[in-house]
């Protein structure tokens, strides 16, 4: 059960950014950026992790390291059932880097809208780092949880969960972006062994 909550944000926003993709690309660096975009967020390939995505945003998003963070990228590009549409804009260029916002419908994170930033491999873009919420709706948020919980509830204790949805309610969006995003796991595991050991707080 630990291993499953452990594996939270990468449910929440790999299998948002695996949705279909809407609007139109432009042309040069910002059509190529759109469509790495586009192609990481409605892929099943297992491959476009790798191609698609460095190891620093396999392991963010997993919040694992090394191969293990690969895996699990793998594993979820295969089991997605994604989000409903992806649109893309503010794309900004600095040479080899770039950023650019994603807002999502549907899914874990609908309404939500991220700042993501990419890598330029080779020739190939990469997302590298998923910055923070530009556009945050925390009950939103707490809503697509709600609904990955209950699909797990065979799995998960009620009261477990409960806690777990507490802590996004009262959580600020620095707070929540630290729990899916955040450069350590360790706040994460921090409110999962804290509602193993007294689901009731």
């Amino acid at each position: 059960m630990r291993k499953r909550f452990l594996l939270l944000p990468c449910i929440l926003i790999l299998s948002a950014l695996s949705l279909t993709a809407c609007g139109s690309s432009g042309g040069g660096e910002d059509g190529e950026i759109e469509e790495v975009i586009k192609k990481s967020a409605t892929t099943t390939d297992p491959a476009d992790c790798k191609k698609l995505n460095t190891q620093q945003f396999m392991e963010q998003t997993t919040q694992e390291s090394g191969s293990v963070a690969v895996k699990l990228c793998e594993e979820e590009a295969k089991e997605e059932k994604g989000a409903k549409s992806v649109s893309v804009s503010a794309v900004e260029v600095d040479g080899s880097d770039a950023n650019a916002e994603v807002a999502l419908s549907g899914g874990d994170l609908d309404g939500q809208t991220l700042e993501v930033a990419l890598v330029k491999d080779s020739d190939q873009w990469k997302l590298n780092e998923v910055v923070e919420f530009t556009k945050f709706d925390q009950g939103k948020l707490v809503e697509g949880l709600e609904a990955s919980l209950s699909e797990a509830s065979s799995e998960v204790p009620p009261k477990f969960a409960g806690c777990v949805i507490a802590a996004f309610k009262r959580g600020s969006q620095s707070e929540v972006e630290e729990l899916l995003f955040g450069n350590s796991p360790k706040v994460l595991e921090e409110v999962l062994e804290a509602c193993s050991s007294n689901p009731s707080a």
